[in-house]
């Protein structure tokens, strides 16, 4: 597995605030997603890793039929509360690695910000062998971008994840124009061919209280210790305090790598 698939299970306890904390995915990335892939309703998707819905509530709405596979118990009864009117989709609790679909093959089989914690040993394989013909592979996430320019509160804040063992590894401000490896990751695996890779920036306005409970949805923030925790979210409230407005800003980041099957 994964180095990081023992931190997998911690978006479970977030399963009641995620689907508010979390940005929305631009609507462009949908679009742009339908147009690269081609697919209308009724193609049958399937989405790996849904959450409270993030991803799939918007596809619902265009139409699509969609089964949605989800490891945490809570955050699939959050999923299929969410899309309840939904009759074509259905949310089954599992990992991806051990579901097995009844004999169905999907037009395309999706990620947001899920991709990362699907053993990579398994997901690419079983990713095609799911795929109907020409089908594709989609994966997004949302990430926190620093372009030129970015919320000084973050060179600030980042002094203290610092102090507490949690810095940022590598450079930082992390590179604005470092790669993402996903492409690579496509080709490498042999099952696929990649046809598109997008970025996509925006950025969000947040108060103390909003960006708590954003950060309360990751999985490092979640697993840290309590002492560092509340350190760390106190030195959040204190520098907005400051402020005259009392709110930062966020820049956010999506990279779209869509796959065809080989």
């Amino acid at each position: 597995m994964s180095p990081d698939a023992r931190l997998r299970a911690t978006f479970d306890v977030a399963a009641e605030t995620y689907q508010d904390a979390r940005p929305d995915y631009p609507r462009e990335l949908y679009a742009d997603l339908l147009v690269i892939t081609g697919l209308r309703p009724p193609a049958r998707l399937l989405e790996v890793g849904c959450g409270p819905g993030k991803a799939t509530v918007p596809l619902a709405h265009m139409g699509f039929p969609v089964t949605a596979v989800e490891l945490g118990p809570a955050l699939a009864r959050e999923a299929r509360r969410r899309l309840a009117g939904f009759a074509g989709v259905s949310v089954v609790t599992s990992a991806f690695e051990e579901w097995e679909p009844a004999g169905d093959r999907f037009g395309l089989v999706y990620a947001a910000t899920a991709w990362k914690w699907v053993d990579p040993a398994v997901k690419y394989d079983k990713a095609a062998r799911l795929l109907a013909p020409g089908g594709h592979l989609a994966v997004w996430n949302a990430d926190h971008a620093l372009p030129v320019g970015f919320d000084p509160f973050f060179a600030e804040i980042q002094k203290v994840y610092e102090e507490i063992g949690e810095g940022h590894p590598g450079p930082w401000p992390p590179p604005e124009d470092e790669v993402d490896p996903t492409a690579a990751e496509f080709a490498a695996s042999g099952r696929f061919t990649v046809v598109a890779a997008r970025r996509y920036l925006w950025a969000l306005r947040y108060t103390a209280d909003a960006y708590l409970a954003l950060l309360d949805t990751f999985s490092g923030h979640i697993a840290m210790e309590p002492d560092k925790r509340a350190h760390l979210y106190g030195e959040v409230r204190r520098l907005l305090a400051a402020r005259p407005d009392g709110r930062l800003t966020r820049h956010w980041s999506a990279v779209l790598t869509v796959g065809r099957r080989s």
